[in-house]
């Protein structure tokens, strides 16, 4: 994250060569822009605070999953129905909690980062993109880390049914399976 950070930085400030001077917006060629240091500022804050924000929201996710998880276990001994129930509340109470999360810390991060922009509105676009930036760099890694984990835990997963169970290559009978676990 800090190396993405620091590139994020390196990119936005050279763009106009780290100017701390105002110049004439794109949109509007008699309006002033901030410089282009104060852009690459605020996007790097906005990026490394929407990569925290994500972070902190996958984190709260496995906590509320696994939580939701041992309740719809213990909910299914009484049924299906309530099993469901359960489920389906707590994964909308993750779903509304993450995204509200998401969008607190988005508002206030727009209306800090609004505060110097003023009316010019182009560095805020550009600091808003850092966050999105952010939050996505960190669900992608979060992505491909879930998926090398569990890649290594069914590994694992077959050769302890392989050499301590001597169960064959490819067993699709799933009698044999259960009984060898048992």
């Amino acid at each position: 994250m800090g190396i993405f950070a620091i590139l994020i930085f390196l990119f936005l400030g050279s763009v106009k060569g780290f100017s701390t001077k105002s110049q004439p917006c794109h949109y509007s060629k008699d309006k002033t822009c901030k410089p282009a240091l104060a852009n690459a500022i605020f996007s790097t804050i906005a990026f490394v605070l929407g990569a925290v924000t994500s972070l902190f929201s996958g984190f709260l996710g496995i906590k509320i999953a696994t939580y939701a998880n041992a309740r719809t276990t213990l909910e299914a001994r009484k049924g299906v129905g309530k099993a469901f129930i359960t489920a389906f509340r707590s994964g909308a109470v993750m779903g509304f909690l993450l995204a509200a999360s998401g969008l607190l810390v988005l508002y206030i991060a727009i209306t800090l980062i609004g505060i110097y922009y003023g009316d010019v509105w182009e560095g805020l676009f550009e600091a808003i993109t850092g966050y999105g930036l952010g939050g996505s760099s960190m669900a992608l890694f979060g992505h491909v880390g879930g998926g090398i984990y569990t890649k290594a835990v069914d590994v694992g997963a077959d050769l302890v049914g392989k050499v301590e169970r001597n169960i064959p290559e490819d067993d699709n009978n799933k009698s044999s399976c259960k009984n060898s676990l048992t």
